[in-house]
């Protein structure tokens, strides 16, 4: 049994108890979980060592317990605030809700549907679009209701009681070496760090908010980059990764790095170097260096320390340590930097 999976199956174990009213007692760092002969063995210790022993297990576990908690308070803070504002409108909960849902949600027309088969019709497994519209058009509804969902409890938060959380986000140490490629200054009191991988659609999507955000905050925030190729499904990221890093040998990493996410279907080997030539490289020097894996330790290493952070999808990106997974929309990550500076 993997020790992920042990991990899970404990959770399982807790959760399907026959006393559901029995928690897990919450310990202090201070106490002690063990005594061996005089030794005192503290729940600080068993972090330390858990830590040590299988850092990415104890991130994602310490991530796990934080966004499940975060989940059932925005839960628990949307209920309350439907709730009030429902009892103004002398409605019930699931009334009023609907009813603001129905206000801003339009049907889907048959035009979306098409539209959004032949956008992924790599994904419908042979079936026409006859046969799978019904199916489109439940998920295109379900998406919109829940965006609009999402809207009034938005609104209810703006116009509503003060909301004070307290609740910390965890913090991870993801260390800088000198070759990550960067932009801004290390002073910066802002450190955005980015694990990406050059044929990820997701990383793809979220590069515009992340130019939007370094035009918005200037020389507050240092943008960082590192390699997170996944390539068991994207297997031209390894290598483009070396690429870009072969561009930074003539000073253009950000350069290459653009193109490639402009042109995410174009990475292969041969496509990797006809950006090179766009680009205005010194084409033998950046051959050479493509050709003999120079910088294939450097993606490995990107790789190897997400992997000691809990890092397993792309992209996922480190705010002064506070960890966001997927393409995040600008919002998102404009909250967590001004509550950043405003901490500072």
């Amino acid at each position: 049994m993997s020790k992920v999976f042990a991990l899970v199956a404990a959770v399982m174990l807790l959760a399907c108890s026959s006393t559901p009213a029995q928690q897990p007692i919450d310990q202090a760092p201070g106490d002690v979980a063990a005594r061996i002969g005089d030794r005192a063995v503290t729940i600080r210790d068993l972090d330390e060592k858990w830590k040590k022993d299988d850092p990415a297990q104890n991130a994602e576990a310490i991530q796990m317990i934080y966004d499940g908690r975060k989940a059932a308070l925005d839960a628990i803070i949307a209920d309350s605030l439907i709730a009030e504002a429902a009892k103004k409108a002398s409605m019930s909960p699931d009334g009023y809700l609907e009813a603001e849902i129905s206000k801003r949600v339009k049907a889907v027309t048959d035009a979306e549907v098409s539209a959004f088969y032949k956008e992924n019709i790599n994904q419908m497994q042979g079936r026409t679009l006859e046969q799978i519209a019904p199916t489109i058009t439940r998920y295109l509804t379900d998406q919109r209701r829940a965006q609009a969902r999402e809207a009034v409890v938005g609104e209810l938060r703006k116009g509503g009681p003060a909301i004070r959380v307290s609740l910390a986000m965890p913090r991870m140490t993801v260390a800088i070496s000198p070759s990550n490629p960067s932009v801004g200054s290390a002073s910066a009191p802002i450190t955005l760090i980015e694990f990406s991988d050059y044929q990820c659609p997701y990383c793809g999507r979220v590069e515009p908010t992340l130019k939007r955000l370094r035009a918005t905050y200037g020389d507050k925030i240092r943008f960082v980059w590192k390699d997170f190729p996944l390539t068991q499904i994207h297997p031209q990221a390894f290598k483009a990764g070396e690429a870009a890093h072969c561009a930074g040998d003539q000073g253009k990493y950000w350069e290459l790095h653009d193109v490639m996410f402009n042109k995410q279907s174009e990475l292969q080997l041969d496509d990797l170097k006809r950006h090179a030539l766009t680009l205005g490289l010194k084409t033998e020097d950046f051959n050479q260096c493509l050709d003999s894996g120079k910088y294939a330790e450097r993606v490995r290493d990107g790789v190897a320390e997400g992997g000691q952070l809990g890092v397993n999808s792309t992209p996922t990106v480190f705010i002064n340590g506070r960890r966001f997974s997927g393409a995040q929309p600008y919002e998102v990550f404009a909250a967590a930097i001004d509550e950043e500076l405003a901490r500072k």
